[in-house]
């Protein structure tokens, strides 16, 4: 119950929840109405930063979720130009994170990184379509066990403007591992070959458990 209460914060969130915490005393000095409202805002940056600890299949077999949040698309579209994948077919699954939703971002399967290339850009709603192509991203080419080519990309949303990645070429990733966050409400989508859409459009996922796919 106290895990659930009160979850592990993101290392991201300490500076933000120490400068919530500092406003909300000043403001109880002068309004209690004031203090109340700052009050509640401080507890959103808590749990808007809070990284639980997630029960992942431990299947290479399968596709984990990425992120927390919802379907918004699965479409069958080209790589990313920015990785020299415009000439091959991927399925892609686009997750959408709320401003509610954890934003701890995580590894779909197990491998290696090899390559990761942050694009600058707009702002646009991370819901809509646009948004893979014109906000501001981070793109992470890998290799999974499998030998299978797996793409995340990390794209901010409309209020967000930071992604975070804490990962590195050539580095081995575990399935279910945390590998970066998105500030303030975004979206991150995942392209894949070889393997069969277990997830429905509108379903909500849980990064690190939700199953997205298993292989063919």
């Amino acid at each position: 119950m106290a895990d659930f209460l009160f979850p592990k914060l993101h290392k991201e969130g300490y500076r933000f929840l120490a400068i919530s915490l500092v406003i909300t005393f000043v403001l109880l000095l002068v309004s209690n109405f004031l203090g109340l409202i700052s009050s509640v805002i401080t507890i959103w940056v808590y749990y808007f930063f809070r990284d639980p600890q997630r029960y992942t299949i431990k299947d290479e077999n399968f596709l984990v979720s990425p992120a927390d949040g919802v379907v918004s698309q699965i479409v069958e579209i080209n790589g990313p130009k920015e990785l020299g994948l415009e000439n091959k077919k991927f399925t892609r699954v686009s997750i959408f994170m709320n401003v509610f939703n954890c934003h701890v971002n995580r590894v779909p399967a197990s491998g290696k990184i090899n390559k990761i290339i942050y694009k600058s850009g707009k702002f646009f709603n991370a819901s809509l379509d646009k948004s893979s192509d014109e906000n501001e991203r981070n793109y992470v080419h890998m290799i999974n066990s499998n030998k299978d080519e797996l793409v995340l990309v990390q794209i901010a949303g409309l209020i967000a403007r930071r992604i975070v990645c804490e990962i590195a070429e050539n580095s081995e990733i575990k399935q279910g591992e945390s590998f970066g966050i998105i500030r303030f409400g975004s979206r991150v989508d995942l392209y894949f070959e070889n393997y069969k859409i277990l997830v429905c459009q509108n379903q909500k996922t849980i990064g690190g458990e939700t199953l997205i796919a298993h292989k063919v």
